[in-house]
This record gives structure tokens, sequence and C-alpha cells, in this order.
């Protein structure tokens, strides 16, 4: 599967946000409710469709389903100014009845169409086992320190926050991913 750099980059800030809407700070499982209150906001949410889709998309967690793999793959290969007219994918995206209200929504906003697509994408691709597999290869390949890969995926040294190693690689990659997505036009998130 060829997956292009605008949907591996927004895959990281779409796990990225999840994984902080799940726990609060005493390590309780709140994502139900921080996800209720989200889909309650969406007159709001739509303002930041285009500039951090990550962040809106989250609203449809466990609210897409996909009947065309095959579709679904072909989408994740375009990059943000090409992807295909969300009505060519409706088709093989089911959709919970929950979801249609904010569908209506969203779709009247102005872009509605293209961030449908970009979310459907994201849910697909959060449900795609290989992407981590991916992902390291992407970054095995673009080792620029001249080491070699020892087989480690580094996570004890992140996990225990004693690697400034880890730490810098992950705002190198997060300096890259909002480069490129002002080379695409974006703003830049501060």
């Amino acid at each position: 599967m060829n997956i292009s750099p605008f949907f591996l980059d927004l895959h990281s800030a779409y796990q990225a946000e999840m994984d902080d809407l799940t726990f609060d700070s005493d390590g309780r499982d709140v994502l139900r409710q921080r996800l209720a209150d989200k889909r309650k906001q969406i007159g709001f949410l739509v303002q930041m469709m285009e500039l951090s889709p990550e962040m809106v998309a989250v609203i449809f967690h466990q609210g897409f389903s996909f009947s065309r793999p095959a579709m679904m793959d072909h989408l994740l290969s375009h990059d943000a100014d090409e992807l295909p007219e969300w009505g060519g994918l409706a088709d093989g995206v089911d959709m919970a009845p929950w979801t249609r209200q904010l569908v209506e929504v969203i779709l009247q906003a102005p872009k509605g169409e293209w961030f449908l697509s970009v979310a459907a994408g994201l849910h697909y691709l959060a449900g795609k086992p290989a992407v981590a597999s991916v992902r390291a290869g992407d970054d095995e390949t673009d080792d620029d320190n001249g080491e070699e890969d020892d087989g480690s995926d580094g996570q004890d040294d992140f996990n225990n926050h004693e690697s400034d190693e880890v730490r810098g690689d992950a705002r190198d990659r997060e300096e890259s991913g909002a480069n490129w997505l002002e080379g695409q036009g974006f703003d830049r998130k501060d």
C-alpha cells in the first residue's frame, strides 16, 4: 500500500489527538465523554477542518466502516490537493446513524467534502496495522545521523524519558511535517 506523506503525517497527529482525548490526568478513560463534548461543538469545529483536520476527524471515531478497501487504499495515496471527491467515496463508506447530522453540518461548510475525504482516510488508516511498519520503514530510510539501525524501536528510552535523541527526533519529524503542510498552503500551528 502506497501512503502519501500527507496521510502519514496526519495519521501521527490523529493518533496523538486520540491519545490526548483518551485519559484524564488521573489515568481514567474519558474518551467517550470527551468525544461527546467535541461532537456538540461541531459548529465551532468546522472552522478548524482545513487547518487541523486531525483534531476534527476524531469526532467520527468508530463511526465509519469501509466496504471498499481498494478504494480507500487508493485514497491514501493522494496528497492534500489531489483527494477524490467525497461523493465518489461515500459509496464505500458506511456511516453509523449518529454521524449523519455531523456530516450534514460539515457538507455545508467550505471544504466540507475535502474534509470528509480526509476524515474517512484517517479512520481507515487508523484501522490498518501495516501503518506502523510503513512509518518505521520511513524512519529507517530517513536516518540522517549515519548510525546503523540496531533493531530496537527506542520505545524504552522514550517511555523512561531518558533519551534526548528520541525527543529530538520527534521534534524534527514534527517540524518537517509543519514545513510540509506550510508548503501545501496551510498556515503554521503555533
